[in-house]
């Protein structure tokens, strides 16, 4: 993805609203908002947010397991399986 064709002045955002929302649907790509010549505002469509999100979420749960790896906060997948076994049938 090149950003330097996806950068744009907030006046060219104010005066393209509609096109620009468009746009964004169908190319998935996000749009840079500059004032004064500094960027300012990432634009982009609901559902790359989403997607985005998403990925973040997984990223730190990943994150969260590779620190519990570090700090020996582990247990064997067959000792956690024959606890909720044994949970399950308590019931």
């Amino acid at each position: 993805m090149k950003f330097s064709n996806q950068i744009k002045p907030i006046s060219y955002l104010k005066a393209h609203a509609a096109e620009i929302v468009r746009s964004l649907g169908e190319s998935g790509e996000p749009l840079v908002i500059t004032q004064n010549g500094e960027a300012k505002v990432v634009v982009q469509d609901i559902q790359s947010y989403e997607q985005t999100q998403e990925t973040m979420a997984l990223l730190k749960i990943l994150a969260l397991g590779g620190r519990q790896i570090e700090e020996g906060r582990v247990q064997a997948a067959g000792d956690v399986i024959q606890r909720l076994r044994d949970r399950n049938q308590g019931r």
